[in-house]
């Protein structure tokens, strides 16, 4: 690579870094605010879940839109990354970039629920077409789509954030101690969520909690390396 490019790389890396803390940061702040009882990976409950929904039309809305925005900045990170890595691994940037996108358009599903859950509650139609347990199946249906294709786009997009780390630790663009942290953290995120799938005590609070810390650590500190300092020119 030229020093041009070395140059450009350098500064996308830096936007890159800092819309990983953006989406961070919006995601916190949406869970604690838009999204606090009407989101079922906040929460075990379908049934409570599906009821705050059919009580929360302007929520919906809001976290419809939201999620929009989150993805476009997911998609805009992952395009980012295929650029800043491509030169050290064009096959493997190539995956992770198709493979964070699937995880980002699977994750639009929660969007596609709220917005549905919304039309169920305030549309006048279905009340001709439903009774009030018809409609809050309907909801339940919804807030287990939004499960399944939060945890699916979850394990997607671990699996692609292994490879961005492989790449940062076999480039060296970044600390070694951050890329092989992000390796571990999003191998073991990934690799949890499907084995408790098939062996129920991955599923305990200790593990969850584990790693979700790990990851969110990975993140938060790729994001403020790359905001702070960018890749190194070597």
């Amino acid at each position: 690579m030229n020093h041009y490019e070395l140059d450009q790389n350098n500064k996308l890396s830096h936007y890159v870094g800092w819309s990983l803390i953006a989406s961070i940061v919006i995601g916190i702040l949406a869970s604690m605010t838009i999204s606090s009882g009407i989101d079922i990976n906040l929460s075990a409950d379908i049934t409570k879940t599906a009821e705050n929904m059919l009580q929360a039309q302007q929520r919906l809305h809001a976290r419809a839109y939201v999620s929009l925005f989150s993805f476009m900045l997911q998609g805009f990170i992952s395009v980012g990354f295929f650029f800043v890595l491509r030169a050290h691994g064009p096959v493997l940037a190539t995956w992770a970039l198709v493979t964070g996108v699937a995880a980002a358009l699977l994750s639009l599903t929660g969007a596609v629920s709220a917005m549905n859950v919304a039309l169920l509650a305030e549309n006048s139609a279905f009340d001709a077409l439903t009774n009030d347990a018809q409609r809050l199946m309907l909801a339940g249906m919804q807030v287990t789509s939004d499960y399944t294709s939060f945890h699916l786009s979850l394990v997607l997009g671990c699996i692609a954030n292994a490879a961005v780390f492989y790449l940062f630790l076999k480039s060296k663009l970044i600390p070694k101690l951050i890329s092989g942290w992000g390796l571990f953290a999003s191998l073991f995120v990934a690799a949890t969520i499907v084995g408790r799938d098939f062996i129920p005590a991955l599923g305990s609070n200790t593990i969850t909690v584990a790693f979700m810390v790990s990851n969110l650590t990975a993140i938060v500190a790729l994001g403020l390396y790359l905001g702070i300092k960018g890749v190194r020119k070597s």
